[in-house]
């Protein structure tokens, strides 16, 4: 019996080296440098502003934590998140995207838009060198979101 199981957890052991050994080609830390958007008309447009700033980061097994900001978001003048102006509070919400997920399915688990938790949303990747860049689904626009990072690691 303490055979069995020295061998079964030797094997599970075994299993989780092998899988650990496998490297997500995306893994790794990301900074932004361009999130933009493609209109209907073919014209590109800044999405977060002039100079957004933004993480990605990626494990080995494509799991993704990810934050988009507009450097221009508005400051709460009261210094209090609870206690935010309506146009305070859209200059957030506007000016961010945040969501965490897995990347081998597109699969967003959680998300600061309500609307993409649970959903599966497919990306148009392009990988050169130390350089990625994607797609976003169209909007209800027409308009898609097109984010271009760097990677640090």
């Amino acid at each position: 019996m303490t055979c069995a199981l020295a061998a079964m957890l030797a094997g599970l052991a075994a299993r989780d080296v092998q899988a650990a050994t496998h490297v997500f080609p995306l893994q790794g830390v990301w900074t932004l440098v361009a999130a933009d958007k493609v209109l209907q008309t073919g014209e590109t447009t800044r999405d977060y502003g002039e100079r957004p700033k933004g993480r990605l980061m990626v494990d080995v097994m494509g799991r993704y934590s990810l934050q988009i900001f507009k450097s221009e978001r508005v400051r709460f003048a009261s210094g209090n998140k609870s206690d935010g102006s309506a146009d305070e509070m859209r200059s957030v919400v506007m000016g961010s995207s945040t969501h965490y997920g897995t990347m081998t399915i597109d699969d967003i688990e959680g998300s600061s838009f309500p609307n993409w938790e649970g959903t599966i949303q497919r990306r148009q990747y392009t990988l050169d060198g130390r350089e990625l860049r994607y797609k976003v689904p169209p909007r209800q626009d027409g308009s898609i979101p097109i984010s271009v990072w760097h990677r640090v690691e």
